[in-house]
């Protein structure tokens, strides 16, 4: 009697780039998209339990660097020690909902190098995949923000904001400031499971850029300082969020589309270049 035959999945492992078979790589990258669903929901809840189990004051972290920034600066500008100059709505409002959407960014940046650098045990020994600790990190962003909302809407009803209909885009705008920041981050992620040079060093990077970024004080309008503002890529995308959610009057949507497209566009290659270099890190690591 012929024994029936069976059948293995097997792995086969090549010294060809997977990068010269792009169609096949892209499906492979929706593909375990997909199935990272279920494992990334299971880590976005652990990571939040455990951020707010293991912190004295919760949630408040989520409030407190706003108001104290906003306190801070409302101090100076009364005392006259900076001129920050007019602002469409209250300076009050104004600093924290900025401040908010600007941590944002910078959580959607540190996002991915977190994401590798806390699971390097799970990466070295598990396989599985990759990009469900990168959507873990994204859900916990969104989640954060979710709090910072509850401030912001506080702000607006007691400052007596007005809100129009353009409020219900202003979280499309937000997403693209996410995918900015994303794109960046998953760009270092690779270099920052290696190196710790990286983590140390964006605190550095993000200091100065909040200076240059209109997030304390309203966009200037002309001079060498405005084309620097300007010409910084967080500029257009956070100030498209604030005037949608705000006055409702988008003032550079021409900017806001460029950036979007060069976010999106960082974003494809940050993803594939992270797809190909964790194989790598991982062996890095192992060694």
């Amino acid at each position: 009697m012929r024994k029936p035959s069976t059948i293995s999945n097997r792995v086969v492992y090549t010294s060809e780039s997977r990068i010269r078979h792009p169609l096949q790589l892209f499906r492979e990258m929706g593909r375990d998209l997909l199935a990272s669903r279920e494992l990334a929901w299971r880590l976005l809840v652990r990571d939040i339990s455990a951020q707010y189990r293991q912190s004295l004051f919760g949630v408040l972290w989520a409030f407190l660097p706003p108001i104290i920034t906003a306190a801070g600066l409302l101090v100076a500008r009364n005392a006259g020690a900076v001129n920050i100059g007019d602002t469409d709505i209250p300076y009050p409002a104004y600093v924290m909902f900025s401040m908010a959407l600007w941590q944002t960014f910078v959580e959607s940046l540190n996002a991915p190098i977190a994401a590798v650098n806390t699971a390097k045990p799970m990466l070295a020994k598990i396989n599985f995949p990759k990009e469900a600790i990168i959507l873990a990190k994204l859900g916990e962003v969104f989640f954060n923000f979710g709090i910072k909302l509850i401030l912001i809407l506080g702000l607006f009803i007691w400052f007596q904001i007005p809100v129009t209909w353009s409020a219900l885009l202003a979280p499309v705008a937000l997403i693209h400031l996410v995918i900015l920041g994303t794109g960046i981050g998953l760009l270092l992620a690779p270099i920052g499971a290696l190196y710790g040079d990286i983590a140390k060093a964006i605190p550095l990077i993000v200091s100065p850029w909040l200076l240059l970024t209109p997030v304390i004080y309203p966009t200037p309008k002309e001079g060498l300082f405005a084309t620097i503002v300007n010409l910084n890529p967080v500029t257009p995308l956070l100030v498209t969020t604030r005037d949608l959610a705000t006055s409702g009057l988008v003032t550079n949507p021409a900017g806001f589309w460029v950036v979007s497209g060069l976010a999106f566009g960082l974003l494809l290659v940050a993803w594939v270049w992270y797809r190909l270099a964790i194989p790598f890190v991982v062996e890095r690591m192992s060694s």
